[in-house]
């Protein structure tokens, strides 16, 4: 690093950034560069990118907008960056990240080295069979609304290199081009879903709103945050109403609101509680807690559960996707060749959502069949459009290679 550089970061942390970013691949941003461009002139993109951050003189581009469908039909705005800022946000996260995770609590789970979803779904799991009620919590529209005077009092808690503050201010108040092609300042307030600062900056911010202030104002009561999504378990429904009523008082404090509609209180229903609630049941990181039939390991007898499984939106999801992609149309190809093409996709749903009650994937898996079996009828002839003779003809390639799909090979046979 040269001695007249005012920023101590060094060649060696943007090269690190961008090996991680290009990992991650990802759309180009309002620059129109994708990383096939990027790569054209790999090392002048890198070294401009060290020269600007190392000399103070690095200032972001407008982020592009696109958006993307929600579970319940709407639309969610996510916020690109260039592959260039990008980068440069990897090299200051990575700068911080270990320094805010001394901080933050064990009760957090969104992106954070070595949490998982999994694992704030396991936690849920077991702190309903303790506790009878919980808060499902869902703050409205979070990351359009962090307040940008309060974050920064935030990092400045934690932060003593101005650089850094330089950086993260520029971040908060880079512009966004909007889908209708506008371009949208910032009044103070957001940082774009999608940025790869924003989750780190958003954990900062919920750690100080909620995750402090539940450990300080409810010692006794546990919670499970993911990101922006957060579950509180309570012993009473007296003390559920409580708590919530107490904690929309603090979101208007941290200028935030609680969705009206989707912040609900939820009995959690199983043989041991006999109440009645408006709602039995809350859906957390695509899967739906809920009374289910559940066997004993112990002595293998029924009773009646409260756990997870695939969501209802999640599986209509991943339907949606096996449909869209009209394997029956793919008459050229071979079924080694759908195989191949399919086989990441089916790999990703099943370590998912197979986590918890894998078999309730059966009914999904269900439907790739019958689109396999479709495809086996336009392709030959010879079986008359019968689906019985497509269905034999798929089970003749199962015994062939049952490891063919990987559906099949963890036991899901079409």
């Amino acid at each position: 690093m040269k001695k007249e550089k005012s920023v101590p970061i060094t060649k060696k942390m943007v090269w690190k950034a961008y090996k991680k970013v290009k990992r991650k691949k990802g759309s180009a941003g309002i620059d129109g560069v994708d990383f096939d461009k990027f790569e054209e002139d790999r090392l002048k993109n890198l070294y401009k990118v060290w020269n600007r951050l190392a000399s103070g003189s690095y200032f972001p581009s407008s982020v592009k907008e696109v958006a993307i469908p929600k579970k319940d039909g709407g639309e969610r705005l996510l916020g690109i960056p260039t592959i260039t800022d990008r980068i440069a946000q990897t090299v200051v996260k990575d700068y911080l990240e270990p320094r805010f995770e001394a901080l933050f609590s064990p009760n957090s789970y969104g992106y954070r080295p070595q949490k998982s979803a999994h694992g704030a779904v396991k936690q849920v799991r077991d702190n309903c069979r303790k506790y009878a009620w919980v808060i499902d919590l869902d703050i409205k529209g979070f990351f359009d609304n962090i307040d940008h005077d309060l974050l920064l009092k935030s990092v400045d808690k934690h932060v003593e290199e101005n650089w850094v503050k330089m950086y993260i201010v520029r971040w908060l108040e880079a512009p966004i081009s909007k889908v209708n092609g506008e371009l949208e300042s910032k009044q103070g307030k957001g940082t774009p879903q999608g940025g790869v600062i924003s989750p780190l900056l958003a954990n900062l911010f919920l750690h100080y709103t909620f995750d402090k202030w539940m450990e300080k104002t409810y010692p006794n009561l546990p919670f499970v945050r993911y990101a922006d999504d957060a579950i509180i378990h309570c012993n009473t429904e007296q003390e559920a109403k409580q708590v919530l009523t107490t904690l929309q008082q603090r979101m208007e404090v941290c200028k935030l609101e609680l969705h009206p509609l989707k912040t609900k209180i939820v009995y959690c229903k199983d043989y041991r509680r006999k109440g009645k609630s408006t709602y039995n049941k809350f859906d957390f990181l695509g899967f739906s807690f809920q009374p289910r039939p559940t066997r004993s390991k112990r002595d293998g007898q029924t009773f009646l559960g409260f756990d997870p499984a695939i969501s209802r939106s999640s599986g209509k999801k991943i339907v949606a996707e096996i449909n869209a992609l009209r394997i029956h149309k793919w008459s050229t190809a071979t079924i080694e060749g759908i195989a191949e093409e399919l086989n990441p996709k089916i790999r990703g749903w099943i370590n998912y959502y197979g986590k918890f009650r894998r078999s309730t994937l059966r009914v999904i898996f269900r439907r790739l069949g019958e689109r396999l079996m479709k495809w086996a009828l336009n392709k030959f002839k010879s079986l008359k459009r019968s689906k019985t003779r497509g269905y034999n003809l798929l089970e003749k390639y199962y015994k062939k290679n049952p490891k063919l799909f990987y559906h099949w090979e963890v036991g899901f046979q079409s």
